[in-house]
């Protein structure tokens, strides 16, 4: 029996449903502009660049594929091409660099989201991503300690992994919301994590704590002053906001004053910002003692 549907045509295009796709994006105009310098660029403004891939990524939707979309980073794109002797200005090339990206870099799911929606959620992934690989080296060259000769990073991330489960246990209930700050090569690592009162730590969503716990080994490692904060929310109640401080390893509670002028300073001018309606500034709660708080003495 012939099945039905067999043309040739029929068939290239059932094939074509099952090859995804994968789109890289210059997000904002400064890299817009970069990319200007190759003749074999098309594009003359970013506002109709975008208008194009918008276009592009619903023909893409319409077909059945499965396609990501990738951020296109044009200093990354020319050391691309000076690592694997590609011609910049040739479509040829931006087309195996995006190919590149699909396999290594950080990529979002297009489900037919517009790109007001879309720019963010891939902006922030690549940050995370970023943070991700930058933390997870500093991890794995740190070496071993002279002392005892356990691996550092390891010993740093289960540290961390520690102090995150101890903060949720004795947060209690409610939805959790923390973020870890950390100083590092001129810059700030940020991680982000929601967690769930009601439920264990250990239900929090892998990579979310992997990624903050990451975050939290690098400051250890790197013996840098970090910060981190969390915000509670209750139903029926004031959301709390505690603080503290990332020295030696230590999780060491803020006051109730540092907290409140933490959130009521803008971090740019120095000037002080009204307190949030709502919220109530309290001191960071101490944690039960670590078995590895002999940390700053052995590592």
């Amino acid at each position: 029996m012939t099945r039905t549907g067999t043309t040739p045509a029929n068939l290239r295009r059932a094939l074509r449903r099952e090859v995804p796709s994968t789109v890289g994006l210059l997000a904002d105009e400064h890299d817009f502009t970069a990319m200007r310098r190759y003749r074999t660029f098309a594009f003359d403004d970013h506002t109709t660049y975008l208008r194009q891939i918008e276009a592009l990524l619903r023909t893409l939707a319409t077909q059945g594929g499965h396609t990501t979309v990738t951020l296109f980073d044009p200093e990354e794109y020319a050391a691309y091409c000076a690592e694997t002797a590609l011609d910049p200005d040739h479509p040829t090339s931006r087309s195996r660099f995006t190919a590149h990206l699909a396999a290594t870099g950080a990529r979002v799911t297009y489900t037919g989201q517009p790109l007001s929606t879309l720019l963010p959620e891939l902006v922030g992934t690549a940050v995370r991503h970023a943070t991700w690989e930058y933390a997870t080296t500093v991890l794995a060259t740190a070496g071993d300690c002279a002392t005892c000769g356990k691996d550092i990073g390891r010993a740093a991330f289960e540290r961390a992994a520690r102090l995150l489960a101890r903060l949720l246990e004795a947060a209690g209930p409610g939805i959790h919301h923390l973020v870890c700050s950390v100083p590092a090569a001129g810059d700030q690592l940020l991680a982000v994590l929601h967690a769930d009162g009601t439920t264990s730590p250990t239900d929090v969503e892998d990579t979310a704590a992997a990624e903050f716990t990451a975050v939290l080994a690098a400051g250890i490692v790197l013996g840098a002053p970090g910060g981190l904060v969390l915000r509670t929310t209750s139903p029926g109640a004031r959301d709390r906001l505690h603080g503290w401080r990332l020295t030696g390893g230590i999780l060491t509670p803020l006051t109730e004053a540092e907290v409140f002028a933490a959130y009521c300073t803008d971090a740019r001018t120095g000037e002080p910002l009204s307190p949030e309606p709502g919220v109530d500034h309290r001191a960071g709660f101490p944690l039960t003692p670590d078995p590895d708080d002999g940390w700053t003495t052995h590592h």
